[in-house]
């Protein structure tokens, strides 16, 4: 089991880990979640001795990592894919480690096997692919068959064969009793891969649960709720019936209904008493992904915009109405379901149209005539 209490660490004026506390169980896969720069790789770091935490301490099965006699034997970790000599073979990369752990030299050819790279151990690290090097610092994590195991995002670059394989070895170690701690930025992974996550942000635990109380508590499950279009009064009044039922109902940009508050039979009944027929009665419950975003969006640090001038736009509602560079607040947003792919790069449909630059010219003024490109003005003496 691994334990962090009170981990805490500051480089100069920058906190990237604060006063944190959590316990990573055997026997199930702990998914450790967070936004860029929130401190996981930091932790891990903490975990394995590679880094001092300034106050608070973090141990495994009860000690700290640098206590731990022969700790290969103890403790697997793949942190960083690339930290391998390149001028090695694969299964001499595997050999050095072992033979610093006094791992026999049969266990670096079984785990080259286990991991796909027999056909390959001979080949240098250096020409290997991303999804190689994946591969082999699994099994650098593997080779000691420690009962702690920490993998530090494993399906980078791996195709979707390696990716499948990940995720059964992961269950598959959990499933042997062994502690798996796995930090990840895909959402979809973690939702099929994780029993457990722990989430943090700026350096601060966020959530400490399981996968599926995780979406309960940071989602709306809602029902979509399509009526019959041959008659158009329907939906006011199917809108009306589940309101007054104590239903809260919202728009969507594709004329359906969004109801929460009330469960799909009842909803069927409210129909049905009010004479409306139904095209499209079902369930929605939130993915992982997006209770996640409702969780760390105001723990993000990077964010992307798709207009670089974006943020340079004055607010809504600066200025006053009829005046240069005034602009007019944004209509109420439509509650929308799903994803919509943002505008092309350059283009902001929410920023008003820019202000001519330099004097408008009066109405009845006709407007100044280009200026000919075969000229140009100059301080210089013609001579």
């Amino acid at each position: 089991m691994i334990e962090a209490v009170g981990l805490t660490k500051r480089y100069g004026a920058k906190t990237a880990v604060h006063n944190l506390s959590f316990q990573v169980r055997p026997g199930a896969v702990t998914g450790f979640l967070g936004p860029n720069g929130s401190g996981k790789s930091t932790t891990m770091r903490m975990m394995l001795g590679l880094d001092r935490p300034t106050s608070g301490h973090v141990t495994i099965g009860g000690h700290a990592f640098r206590s731990l006699p022969n700790a290969p034997r103890q403790v697997g970790a793949l942190l960083d894919a690339k930290a391998v000599h390149g001028g090695r073979s694969a299964r001499n990369h595997l050999l050095c480690l072992a033979q610093l752990a006094g791992i026999p030299a049969a266990r670096v050819d079984e785990v080259l096997g286990v991991v796909g790279l027999q056909d390959v151990a001979k080949r240098r690290s250096k020409g290997f692919s991303l999804g190689m090097g994946q591969r082999l610092g699994i099994a650098a994590a593997l080779l000691g068959d420690p009962q702690v195991l920490l993998f530090d995002e494993p399906v980078n670059g791996l195709d979707p064969e390696g990716i499948l394989w990940v995720r059964n070895l992961m269950k598959r170690l959990a499933s042997e009793g062994r502690t798996v701690f796995v930090s990840s930025h895909l959402m979809s992974e973690m939702a099929v891969t994780a029993d457990h996550l722990i989430v943090i942000g700026r350096g601060q635990l966020l959530s400490d649960m399981s996968v599926k109380d995780f979406i309960s508590a940071n989602s709306a499950d809602f029902a979509r709720v399509r009526v019959s279009t041959d008659r158009p009064e329907g939906r006011e009044k199917l809108t009306a019936s589940l309101t007054e039922a104590g239903g809260r109902v919202m728009p969507e940009a594709d004329g359906a209904l969004r109801v929460t508050g009330l469960g799909l039979p009842r909803i069927s009944d409210l129909a049905h008493a009010a004479e409306v027929r139904l095209w499209e009665l079902s369930p929605h419950q939130a993915s992982l992904e997006e209770a996640y975003m409702r969780m760390t969006q105001a723990a993000v640090d990077y964010r992307s915009t798709a207009d670089a001038k974006a943020g340079l736009q004055p607010p809504p509602g600066y200025g006053a109405p009829g005046l240069p560079g005034h602009v007019a607040p944004p209509p109420p947003e439509v509650p929308q379901q799903g994803w919509y792919a943002p505008p092309p790069p350059g283009q902001n449909p929410y920023a008003a149209p820019a202000a001519p630059h330099g004097p408008v010219p009066a109405a009845g003024t006709a407007p100044a005539a280009p200026a000919d490109p075969t000229t140009r003005e100059t301080s210089e003496d013609p001579r």
